[in-house]
């Protein structure tokens, strides 16, 4: 990807989206397309670009509709004949049992989490392509093993990551690469907008394995690993032990998770705090 190259990122009004755009700024990267449901929030970014003398333009989009979506794309493709990167990095998650959320917060997390990064891959691979550019997915360690009160969420990030490892191949003899990015606890406003089982804003604590990482860390090594053609970048910590502890003793590992996850299920029956 050549540092003129347009550089598409969802979520980037705040959280790890910003600290992305930070990042690559850093090293560069002069224009960029930030994509965020967020107006105020996503102009005052783009404000601040341009008073750093940085190409920016602001696209507001609801990504858990499929019209908003296609209409982003529409509008991309207008502006741009040459994508260099496109970082699907906007997201959304719930804290609810599975037999407590409704299905319209499940199809919400699908939509956001799967849908809209594949929609928008498949809708900007003639200008990713002109570029030889790279898509880079914030997945998550949840999509490699469960965890309670986070089904839908887990369902989404299993799709994301199953999609693009193939997808990666089939496009590969078209100059388009694709980094998968599987964090674990990292500080953004995904979990402290998290939804309840009926669609409001989860009132209980997050639960969290390990260290939970700043957004400014992880984009560091999100733009390091992107610079060193990486195709995948996990965590070194507890959550990936994990992950090796669910393939290969998956009942010891159900029962740490429970015993982690507790807050989950006291709070469904009436017992945690909220």
């Amino acid at each position: 990807m050549k540092g003129g190259d347009v550089v598409v990122v969802t979520g980037a009004a705040g959280g790890l989206g910003w600290a992305i755009v930070e990042a690559l700024v850093a090293r560069g990267r002069s224009r960029f397309a930030l994509v965020d449901i967020s107006v105020e929030a996503l102009e005052e970014r783009v404000r601040e670009l341009h008073q750093r003398r940085i190409s920016a333009e602001c696209f507001v989009a609801d990504l858990s509709c499929e019209y908003a979506v296609a209409e982003l794309v529409k509008q991309l493709r207008a502006r741009y004949q040459r994508l260099g990167l496109l970082v699907n990095n906007a997201g959304i998650t719930h804290r609810s049992l599975s037999t407590q959320t409704s299905n319209a917060v499940i199809r919400r997390v699908m939509a956001v989490d799967y849908h809209a990064p594949v929609e928008l891959a498949q809708g900007l691979l003639e200008e990713l392509r002109a570029a030889e550019g790279c898509i880079v997915n914030i997945s998550s360690m949840a999509g490699w093993m469960p965890v309670l009160g986070r089904a839908g969420y887990c369902a989404a990030k299993s799709a994301l990551h199953q999609y693009f490892e193939t997808f990666r191949e089939e496009v590969r003899d078209l100059g388009i690469k694709v980094l998968m990015v599987y964090p674990s606890f990292v500080a953004t406003n995904i979990e402290r907008n998290a939804l309840s089982g009926d669609g409001g804003r989860a009132r209980h604590k997050q639960s969290t394995v390990g260290r939970v990482r700043s957004a400014e860390w992880m984009a560091e090594k999100i733009v390091t690993a992107l610079e060193q053609g990486r195709e995948r970048l996990f965590p070194r910590d507890r959550t990936l032990l994990g992950a090796y502890l669910y393939k290969f003793f998956p009942r010891l590992f159900m029962k740490q998770m429970v015993k982690r996850f507790r807050v989950e299920l006291d709070v469904a029956r009436g017992t945690g705090c909220k």
